[in-house]
């Protein structure tokens, strides 16, 4: 079997590349945020139904008032924006359009370090701006705040060496197949870049957005975080870790359950917990008012304590 040469296979990673933006760059706009008769903001934004709903950052939107959304054909259309969540640094607006071509989507759970990545955005005065690397890790948190001091880690942010630039924010990552992996939404550091990954969890956000303009989730008023169990717990509980109770809230739902600083929770129902992102996707709209049972270690003792999360307002 002839071996590749370095120049054939630099001529097929570009090729890969050239192949992905041509893909994908139809479905990706640029974004210009008004605020009452002034220039607010810009970034990008993708395509995501044919009727003209797209993906961006909530921050590209945060500045308010008009909007409108420009792609590489010289078709410019306006936009209403429908919702944004902070908390997750997501938004969907929608573009007064007949038709639009929408990206395909794809499933960042299934991404590996060491893969192929392309980031494609269309910032404000260019036409197009395409960057390609691999995804350099996998799990990284993002702090976020929604201006009301509530404070949140997006979990399982994509981190990446194609490089970003802010008129990106909002832009597609793309895997090799043209498919949207992931929202670029922010410079973590020279030559790094972050994007919020497109999964179950990300849909259900956009889905949210998309019918109520907003997302509501369920809270339940404690700061912890991973914390392995030793030889002998992880046999009683059938885990090598679980999330430790740092702080409980005063008059919280967990404050109500008896939840003690100390605690480490294992399971929620029957979904077992290691880290706080676990609990953190447990807390969705469905969870608000229902009683929860949460298994806990206290010492050497499982407890069973029940809670009933509330809106987080």
């Amino acid at each position: 079997m002839a071996e590749i040469t370095d120049q054939e296979a630099l001529d097929a990673y570009s090729a890969t590349v050239s192949t992905v933006a041509e893909k994908v760059l139809p479905s990706v706009a640029s974004l210009r945020i008004g605020r009452g008769r002034g220039f607010g903001g810009a970034g990008s934004g993708v395509v995501i139904t044919p009727d003209g709903f797209l993906v961006t950052s909530a921050h590209v939107v945060a500045a308010g008032g008009a909007a409108s959304a420009s792609f590489i054909d010289g078709t410019e259309y306006d936009v209403d924006v429908i919702g944004a969540d902070p908390l997750s640094d997501l938004a969907v607006a929608r573009a007064r359009a007949a038709t639009l071509t929408p990206v395909r989507i794809g499933n960042a759970d299934a991404l590996r370090v060491g893969q192929l990545v392309v980031a494609i955005g269309n910032p404000l005065g260019f036409s197009g701006s395409v960057t390609s690397g691999v995804v350099s890790g996998l799990g990284r948190s993002l702090a976020t705040a929604d201006g009301n001091g509530h404070r949140r880690f997006i979990e399982d942010v994509i981190q990446t060496d194609a490089a970003l630039n802010p008129g990106n924010s909002g832009g597609a990552l793309a895997d090799s197949q043209a498919r949207l992996i992931g929202v670029n939404t922010a410079v973590a550091g020279m030559g790094l870049g972050l994007a919020v990954p497109m999964n179950g969890t990300t849909e259900a956000i956009l889905a949210a957005l998309m019918r109520n303009g907003r997302v509501r989730r369920a809270y339940l008023g404690i700061a912890g975080g991973t914390r392995p169990l030793s030889p002998a717990l992880s046999q009683k509980v059938g885990r090598k870790a679980g999330v430790e109770v740092h702080e409980v809230v005063s008059g919280s739902p967990a404050a109500g359950g008896k939840l003690r600083s100390g605690d480490i929770i294992v399971s929620v129902g029957d979904v077992g917990v290691s880290k706080a992102g676990d609990l953190q996707r447990l807390m969705v709209e469905a969870r608000i008012g229902s009683k929860l049972q949460l298994s806990v270690l206290r010492g050497d003792q499982l407890l069973h304590l029940d809670v009933v999360p509330i809106e987080l307002g």
